[in-house]
């Protein structure tokens, strides 16, 4: 399932290639997608979005594998300590 920002043929194609079936609403053809299922993806998008504002993960300025993955652990640590904090 994904935005309208990944309607592509080819992106269907290889989908329906692999056995699966494409969710991406398009101008043409419209369709439709569990709300419980959409809510869940719109939940991991706002995750990975709010990754994007730490400068380092969203250039990926680390040269090693390791060392992004450090970054991006980090960010997590952080963002989970402001939800938590927020709470309380």
């Amino acid at each position: 399932m994904a935005d309208r920002g990944r309607d592509a043929r080819a992106i269907l194609e290889l989908i329906a290639a692999r056995g699966g079936r494409g969710h991406i609403p398009t101008q043409h053809v419209p369709r439709t997608v569990d709300p419980a299922t959409n809510r869940r993806r719109k939940l991991v998008e706002r995750f990975f979005a709010k990754l994007e504002h730490f400068r380092k993960i969203a250039t990926r300025h680390e040269k090693t594998t390791r060392s992004q993955l450090a970054a991006v652990l980090i960010a997590c640590s952080r963002h989970w300590m402001w939800d938590c904090e927020s709470a309380s």
